[in-house]
């Protein structure tokens, strides 16, 4: 029944929205505007409000598009596909009785970041932030910088329906970047640093959210694995409310791909083993369908190691509640088209939730973005992941992916490693490095049967690659999530 009458209520909204703008001159969303980033090689979708049956002309690049406005005076016509241009060009809207004129536009890649806190974090930062305790402070550099080839679009945290609450696009730089999500201009910087094309950022984030809020009920009615739920109410958590002010009026806005850094929310009321893969799921199929993308890559962050055990939440947490978690989100990646970057390294407080060194974070995800998506093959993007096992005698032998020159950051012996024995518990283990393989034993441990690497919310471990890249958590005995495709 509330859902009802949300669903009415929305739409009394919708057609006041459209009676108010079916009379007046044409209205654009907020996404649409000067200064933004076009989708390269794509069709690109163009649309507004107008009064009903009048005649709407979209004129851009040499393409001239005509439709005509419904009777709800919407309408939308699709560009031709278009390649790179850092060229600031007009785009000319008119109708029966107006004309709107945008300009300083240009084609390039696109990419939408969304999430809670550590991707909302800002690139100067507020309260309750602090500096990193090692190094330079990167973004204090990139503030004196302007880059109009990186254009910044941010979502303001507000319930706005229809349509977002927005200051438009703007050419980084200025109040804008200051504002900007860290991770987002980061990862930008990182790929305009190798395309040499422009790159928009679209911000959609919110401190403490769950991911539920971000998806609609629709989505989670058609996820095999909420059947039977309250697909408006999941987990004691609203859905949708972020999703239908935040996300679905910027669709179906062409973009190339989505950036998610959020868990931590989740993570404080311990989900059940594959329950957060389910609902990144059906997340992912929402935002794919949304934008009418089912192929858009969707890359992720691993969250930090955090003193979740020191948290007074309702529900208790151990120190595996975090690594439990952790597996879930890299279980995740058997999701088509997804992959997830460890920042385990990257922590100088474990009682600080927000690390603080958002451009390797922003430059790890580009690495993905690199090596997946713009053709550089040959780009580390990832740190060891673990593969396979094998008992030989009273040794455990590790196989990983992404293994090329395994090293300790530190110099260190390698730490975080333990294996069982037949009994099923777990002792610290030493780790021997041979070329790209771990070979683990412990005092006692005659047979081993499994093994745990950063298996506690306290890791910090200094196992990495050759392009010092960490390795993922992960147990030899983990639970597996199944990926089950939706129609």
């Amino acid at each position: 029944m509330a859902y009802q009458k949300l669903k009415n209520f929305l739409a009394f909204l919708s057609l006041v929205f459209f009676t108010i703008t079916a009379n007046a001159q044409i209205t654009l969303p907020k996404i649409i505007g000067n200064n933004m980033v076009l989708q390269r090689n794509a069709p690109v979708p163009i649309w507004g409000w107008a009064k009903a049956g009048n005649t709407v002309k979209v004129s851009f690049a040499g393409q001239q598009k005509t439709v005509i406005a419904d009777a709800n005076g919407y309408w939308k016509v699709t560009l031709n596909k278009m390649g790179a241009n850092d060229q600031g060009q007009q785009m000319l809207i008119t109708s029966d009785t107006s004309i709107i004129k945008l300009g300083n536009i240009v084609i390039g890649e696109v990419w939408f970041c969304s999430g809670q806190s550590n991707m909302e974090y800002q690139m100067k930062l507020g309260t309750g932030y602090v500096k990193p305790a090692k190094g330079i402070d990167s973004a204090a550099l990139e503030l004196a910088v302007t880059a109009p080839n990186i254009r910044l679009f941010k979502v303001e945290k507000v319930y706005s329906l229809p349509d977002v609450t927005s200051k438009g696009w703007n050419e980084s730089g200025g109040t804008a970047l200051e504002q900007f999500s860290a991770v987002g201009y980061y990862f930008a910087k990182n790929i305009y640093n190798k395309l040499h094309i422009p790159i928009g950022i679209i911000q959609a984030a919110w401190g403490g959210s769950r991911i539920e809020p971000w998806t609609s009920p629709d989505a989670y009615a058609a996820e095999p694995a909420f059947k039977g739920e309250n697909a408006t109410n999941i987990d004691s958590s609203a859905t949708g409310k972020m999703y239908k002010s935040m996300v679905h009026p910027i669709a179906p806005y062409a973009l190339h791909g989505f950036l998610w850094y959020q868990g931590e929310s989740n993570c404080m009321i311990n989900e059940k083993p594959g329950r957060y893969a389910d609902k990144m799921q059906a997340l992912i199929d929402n935002w794919r369908k949304e934008f009418d993308n089912p192929k858009a890559p969707f890359y992720s962050v691993l969250i930090a190691p955090y003193y979740y055990t020191k948290r007074k939440d309702h529900v208790p947490h151990t120190d595996q509640t975090l690594p439990e978690f952790w597996e879930q989100q890299i279980e995740s990646l058997s999701i088509p088209y997804t992959d997830i970057i460890t920042v385990t390294d990257l922590v100088d407080d474990l009682r600080n939730i927000h690390p603080s060194y958002k451009w390797e974070v922003g430059r790890r995800m580009a690495l993905v973005a690199l090596a997946k998506d713009y053709g550089y093959k040959n780009t580390v993007y990832s740190g060891p992941r673990y593969k396979s096992m094998e008992v030989k005698g009273d040794k455990l032998f590790l196989y990983f992916n992404n293994a090329q020159g395994l090293k300790s950051s530190d110099g260190k012996p390698l730490n975080f490693f333990s294996i069982a024995g037949t009994d099923g518990n777990y002792v610290d283990a030493n780790a021997e490095i041979k070329g790209n393989t771990i070979i683990l034993s412990a005092n006692g441990v005659a047979s081993p049967t499994n093994a745990r690497f950063a298996w506690t919310e306290t890791a910090n471990p200094n196992l990495v690659n050759a392009a010092g890249l960490p390795a993922l958590p992960f147990r030899t005995d983990e639970v597996k999530w199944i990926y089950k495709k939706t129609n």
